[in-house]
């Protein structure tokens, strides 16, 4: 078990309590792995959400892992693209509820516009 004391704006002292199963891991590794753990699980959560990820029927190792990736590299493609868009921001929030929300946004403009 670690401890991360954390001063606020206000001058109150907050505290976390980190724990892990290697006793040996500075708290800033671990928050570092709690980081990257969030980060996998959202990238999963939205592939099985909105690419597909979960709708393979097929029992073939190859097909398996064809389907894997597509719906893995469609997420990051759109990930992708919307960061290039916001190249200039700093800290930069990707779900692709945002980019599904751009797209629409994209090409009801289009329809407004060129029709």
């Amino acid at each position: 078990m670690a401890c991360i004391s954390e001063v606020q704006a206000n001058g109150q002292i907050t505290n976390a309590l980190l724990f892990s199963t290697d006793v040996h891991l500075p708290p800033e590794q671990i928050v570092e792995y709690y980081q990257a753990r969030f980060q996998i699980e959202f990238i999963f959560r939205d592939a099985k959400q909105f690419t597909g990820l979960s709708d393979c029927r097929a029992r073939h190792l190859p097909q398996l892992d064809f389907h894997f990736n597509a719906s893995l590299i469609s997420l990051n493609l759109a990930k992708h693209l919307l960061y290039s868009c916001h190249s200039s921001a700093k800290s930069f929030v990707f779900s692709i509820c945002s980019y599904k929300r751009w797209e629409f946004n994209k090409h009801l403009l289009f329809t407004f516009i060129y029709k």
